[in-house]
C-alpha cells in the first residue's frame, strides 16, 4: 500500500479556500491569518513567492464562490486585511506582488457578473496597503517601494496587466489615497505620489493609459482646486482660534501650511461653500505650480510622442492658471460666452423643413413660401377666398344638392395654403375630377 504523500500548508489551503461550502471557506480565511502571524515571527521564516502565488490563487477562488453583496463586502475586507498579519515591510511588499500578478493571470476569465467584486477587492487592497504605509509614518523608503511595485505590475509597458485593471487602478487611486491620507500628506509627498504617473504619461504609447491619466489624476486635481482651497482656509481659520491671534484675511493667505498652493488664493462666496461642503470628500493638498514644473520637465524631453506632449501642455496652462488664481470656469471671455449663448439660442428655436418647403422656399415664381409662416397662410387663403372670382349661383345650388349629406368643412386658422411645386395626392383629384 502505497503511504499518502503529505502536501504542503500553502496547498492545503488554497484547496480548502476554494471548497464549495461557505463554512470551510470560512474556516480557512481564519486558519489562513494564524498561518502567516505564526510564520512570519519566526527569525528565519517567511514566504517564497511561489507559495503567496498558491495562497492567493485560493483566496482569488474564495471571492469567486461568495454571493450576497454584504457578504462579499465582508470577504473582500477580511482578505484585504491579510496584509497586516505580516511582520516585515518586504513581506508585505511580497504578498501585495503576487496579489497584482494573480489578478492579472486571472482576469480575463472573470465573467461580466462577477466583475463588481473583484473591483471592489482591488480597491480594498490598494486601500490597506496605503494603512500599511501611514502605519509606517509615510516613509519616504517604503513610499518609493511601493509605487515601484505598482508601476512594475500595473503600469509598465513590460507588465501583462489587462487593460481593466489599468483602468481601474488609475481611477481608484487618488480615491483612496485621499481616504487613507488627506489628513497628514503635505504637497511635497503627494507630489512624489503622482510623479511615477506623470513619467508613464509622457512615455507611454498606449492611449488608453494616456487618457485615463490625464482624467483621473491631473484633470482630478484641477478640478479638486477650490474644495482644496477651502480646506485650507478652514484648516487657517481653525488654527487661529486656537492660537487666539486675530488676523487680517491677507495674512491669512501669507501664512505657510501645510499644503501652500501658491497663488491660489480665490475669494469663494459664502453660498459656493455652503453648497459644496455636502458633495466634497477628502480632498489631497497641492502646489499646483511644483506640478506644472513637473509636467514640463517630463514633457519637454526630446523622446516623449507628439500626443503626449499636446495633452500634457494643456493640463500645464490649466495648472499654471490655478497657481496664479484663475479656475478654467472663470477664464472665459464675455464675446465667447454671449456666441455661446446665442448659439444654444439658434439651435433650439431653428426648425428643420421638410423637402417640399426647402424646394419652394423662395418658389418658382420668386415667390416666398407661405408655409413657412402658418398664420400668413391662413390670412392669404381668407383674402383669396374674400376677393376672389364670384361662384355662379347655379353651380353653388347644384353642389349644395350634391353635399347635403355631408359636413362642410371650413378652413381652420393654421391651415396650410396650397404651394406651387407640390404634387397634391391622387385621392384629392379623383375628388375634384369627380366634382368637376
Amino acid at each position: 500500500m502505497v503511504p499518502r504523500v503529505q502536501l504542503p500548508p500553502e496547498i492545503q489551503l488554497a484547496q480548502r479556500l476554494a471548497g464549495n461550502e461557505q463554512v470551510t471557506r470560512d474556516r480557512a480565511v481564519r486558519k489562513l491569518r494564524k498561518y502567516i502571524v505564526a510564520r512570519t515571527q519566526r527569525a528565519a521564516g517567511g514566504f517564497t513567492h511561489d507559495e503567496l502565488l498558491k495562497v492567493w490563487k485560493g483566496l482569488f477562488y474564495c471571492m469567486w464562490m461568495q454571493d450576497k453583496p454584504l457578504l462579499q463586502e465582508e470577504l473582500g475586507r477580511t482578505i484585504s486585511q491579510l496584509i497586516h498579519a505580516f511582520q516585515t515591510a518586504e513581506a508585505q511588499h511580497l504578498f501585495l506582488q503576487t496579489f497584482w500578478q494573480t489578478m492579472n493571470r486571472e482576469w480575463t476569465g472573470i465573467d461580466r457578473l462577477r466583475l463588481d467584486k473583484f473591483y471592489m477587492l482591488m480597491r480594498m487592497v490598494l486601500n490597506e496597503s496605503l494603512k500599511a504605509l501611514k502605519a509606517r509614518r509615510w516613509e519616504e523608503r517604503h513610499m518609493e517601494q511601493l509605487l515601484a511595485l505598482l508601476m512594475t505590475e500595473i503600469l509598465h509597458p513590460d507588465s501583462q496587466a489587462p487593460n481593466g485593471v489599468k483602468s481601474h487602478f488609475i481611477e481608484i487611486f487618488l480615491e483612496e489615497l485621499a481616504k487613507v491620507g488627506a489628513d497628514e500628506l503635505t504637497a511635497d509627498q503627494n507630489l512624489k505620489f503622482i510623479e511615477p504617473f506623470c513619467r508613464i504619461a509622457a512615455q507611454t504609447k498606449d492611449s488608453l493609459v494616456l487618457h485615463n491619466i490625464t482624467r483621473s489624476i491631473f484633470e482630478t486635481i484641477v478640478e479638486q482646486a477650490p474644495f482644496a482651497i477651502e480646506d485650507l482656509m478652514n484648516e487657517m481659520g481653525a488654527e487661529d482660534l486656537s492660537e487666539g491671534n486675530e488676523q487680517e484675511p491677507g495674512e491669512l493667505c501669507e501664512k505657510p501650511t501645510r499644503g501652500s498652493s501658491r497663488g491660489a488664493a480665490v475669494d469663494l462666496g459664502e453660498e459656493q461653500a455652503r453648497g459644496d461642503e455636502d458633495s466634497a470628500g477628502p480632498v489631497l493638498q497641492f502646489d499646483y505650480e511644483a506640478v506644472a514644473n513637473r509636467l514640463f520637465e517630463v514633457a519637454g524631453q526630446q523622446d516623449t510622442p507628439s500626443p503626449n506632449r499636446k495633452r500634457l501642455y494643456k493640463v500645464i496652462r490649466k495648472l499654471q492658471d490655478l497657481a496664479e488664481g484663475l479656475f478654467p470656469e472663470e477664464d472665459i471671455p464675455e464675446k465667447a460666452a454671449r456666441k455661446l449663448q446665442e448659439g444654444r439660442r439658434g439651435r433650439r428655436t431653428k426648425r428643420r423643413l421638410p423637402k417640399c418647403r426647402l424646394h419652394n422656399k423662395t418658389g418658382r415664381d420668386g415667390q416666398e413660401d407661405l408655409r413657412a409662416d402658418p398664420s400668413a397662410g391662413s390670412r392669404r387663403t381668407r383674402q383669396d377666398v374674400a376677393t376672389g372670382p364670384t361662384v355662379p349661383q347655379e353651380q353653388t345650388r347644384a353642389q349644395g344638392r350634391r353635399g347635403a349629406h355631408r359636413r362642410q368643412r371650413r378652413p381652420r386658422a393654421g391651415a396650410r395654403a396650397k404651394v406651387t411645386g407640390c404634387q397634391e395626392p391622387e385621392v384629392k383629384k379623383k375628388r375634384t375630377q369627380e366634382n368637376k
